[in-house]
């Protein structure tokens, strides 16, 4: 009946949303990649090999992708007998797993339709379902419970507003959250909340977040060092970078270079906007301003033929991670609108001097972790933005202690994944 009443529920949201779907498979080419895989649980058909576990990791986006990436890695150092396939959701997602997780399985995973899933857990066989923080598909966890597959949840956040929604079919998402045989949580909130929703108190364990663990410290990683050169950046130069944007945090950001330029002509200015459909209307916005301009895609691996422009558009994905440590200040978006903010321990790892906006809900305890330790800024607005910029500019003693704050917190919080894989060879 549960399979049901949720097949229904999608079928309605289908109907409600199929405008917005339709105009955006057609005209932006959204959702129409991965389609069988999707719809139908068309996941690779994999051969079972007995004398391999296979561990089937849920990776939903880019994000959780490179949070999948650090799992995997120190997976592979415990069980190098394991053999592991990956799934994302997101186009974007897919893009990064299929550079991530070279020689691997890598696919669309299936709709939560009972068939899809059912499908797809037959193609894939899996001996271990892991699911990267967390999406609650019920039909997928009921599935997996009735072919017999361990569902592990890493890194789990659930917060305040998904509760919520879970708590009003709190009869239906207990039966639901029974059949998680493990949940490693962020912190203690989200643990309890997954305890009030049903998941037995001891298979909840708190151990803090694997993006602590994930965070590279090193300004002399390989990547950096490479886009250091392409872009000619010098220790002279102070690089202001405004990371995983929306709109109208580009703008913001530009409207900051504008006004601090003529007064600090070490400034320089990257911007790397969260979502690639978003690309070309930054891109269109750039070429109003009065600065010259320069696209990532456009840069020659011959540093001699790419210049000095002040402003620089990353037009890429899965490369911020790589930019942060080039950067001396930074803009953590996603943050001023309703988004919820994005991931600001990268930048802080490197010691940057991090800020963002108000509205970081969905790392609410990263936020409050680095504002009582001093180790970033809140700005509600340009004019906020522009002073901190400007600080950080003119007064070193601020910018030096605000990124060393930063990077000793990152390295003081990291231990997670051990903790989590300890938890899951004791299941």
């Amino acid at each position: 009946m549960i399979r049901l009443f949720f097949n229904f529920c999608y079928f309605l949201l289908l109907l409600v949303f199929s405008p917005v779907l339709i105009y955006s498979a057609l005209f932006k080419g959204k959702y129409r990649e991965g389609f069988g895989e999707k719809f139908f649980g068309k996941a690779p058909v994999l051969e079972k090999k007995t004398s391999r576990r296979r561990v089937w990791i849920h990776a939903v986006s880019v994000g959780e992708v490179n949070l999948a990436a650090s799992i995997l890695k120190e997976f592979e150092k415990r069980h190098p007998d394991f053999e592991f396939v990956v799934s994302t959701t997101s186009r974007t997602g897919m893009e990064l797993a299929r550079k991530k997780f070279v020689g691997k399985s890598v696919f669309y995973a299936p709709l939560d339709f009972s068939w899809a899933v059912r499908r797809a857990m037959k193609r894939v066989q899996p001996d271990f379902l892991v699911l990267v923080e967390l999406e609650i598909w019920p039909n997928l966890l009921l599935t997996a419970e009735k072919l017999g597959v361990p569902v592990v949840v890493m890194n789990g956040r659930l917060g305040e507003k998904s509760f919520r929604n879970y708590s009003r079919i709190r009869p239906v998402m207990r039966r639901v959250m029974r059949t998680l045989t493990l949940v490693t949580a962020q912190d203690e909130a989200s643990a309890e909340r997954f305890r009030a929703l049903g998941v037995a108190p001891e298979r909840v364990f708190n151990v803090g977040s694997i993006k602590y663990d994930g965070a590279q410290s090193d300004r002399q990683n390989e990547k950096t060092q490479r886009f250091s050169r392409l872009w000619n950046i010098t220790p002279d130069d102070r690089i202001f970078l405004a990371g995983s944007t929306q709109d109208p945090e580009e703008e913001m950001a530009v409207e900051v270079f504008r006004r601090l330029a003529p007064t600090h002509p070490e400034l320089r200015l990257i911007l790397v906007p969260r979502h690639p459909e978003r690309f070309a209307e930054v891109g269109k916005m750039l070429e109003k301003t009065e600065f010259p301009t320069q696209l990532r895609t456009e840069l020659s691996e011959n540093p001699e033929e790419n210049g000095r422009a002040p402003i620089l558009l990353v037009n890429t994905i899965g490369e911020l991670g790589g930019w942060w440590g080039t950067s001396f200040v930074g803009f953590v978006g996603g943050s001023m609108g309703s988004r919820g903010g994005q991931n600001m321990l990268e930048p802080a790892a490197f010691g940057t001097c991090v800020s963002f906006g108000p509205n970081t809900w969905n790392f609410r305890d990263i936020v409050k972790n680095l504002l009582t330790h001093d180790a970033a800024v809140v700005v509600r607005d340009v004019d906020e933005m522009t002073e901190f910029v400007r600080r950080t500019l003119e007064d070193a003693d601020f910018a030096r202690t605000l990124g060393q704050n930063a990077a000793r917190l990152v390295a003081s919080q990291q231990g997670a994944l051990k903790k989590t894989l300890d938890q899951f060879d004791r299941f």
